[in-house]
């Protein structure tokens, strides 16, 4: 039985990194369509900015830009101490974009579970960011120790 479970999770293995990879591409998802579309819609980047207050809407637009597309570089491509500062930005970028987008405790009476959902759906987005750069720190930190094991 044992070395059943064992055949099992060693064929499962080669696709572990792919499975990884997915799942990254996955959380980033949306931040990679939202940087390429403001991007290619700068003047709707720069309205939504100024909806929410954030002048002057030309900087806040571009810094959005750059912060969601080299976030999600850095997670999906390079890895390592970049993929967790990447990891965090994004989780921190999207905790302070919901509070102010999502803000469901000044929302009319009617609108607050639908922004209450939304809420607390980015907070566990923020959260699988985290995730991703302790995963990412403790694939790193094993691999240093069994590296050091063997020496």
């Amino acid at each position: 039985m044992n070395t059943r479970r064992q055949g099992a999770a060693n064929h499962a293995r080669p696709w572990l990194p792919v499975v990884h990879w997915l799942a990254l591409l996955a959380l980033c998802a949306a931040y990679l369509q939202g940087g390429i579309d403001k991007l290619l819609g700068f003047p709707a980047a720069v309205a939504e900015m100024t909806h929410f207050g954030l002048l002057p809407a030309p900087l806040f637009a571009a810094a959005v830009i750059t912060l969601e597309l080299i976030s999600c570089t850095l997670i999906l491509f390079i890895g390592g101490r970049p993929r967790r500062y990447g990891a965090l930005a994004l989780a921190a970028f999207t905790l302070a974009a919901n509070v102010l987008a999502n803000a469901f405790w000044n929302a009319p009476p009617a609108q607050q579970q639908m922004m209450a959902n939304g809420f607390f759906e980015h907070v566990g987005l923020a959260g699988g960011f985290v995730l991703a750069a302790l995963l990412d720190s403790g694939r790193r930190r094993s691999s240093c120790d069994t590296g050091r094991a063997s020496a």
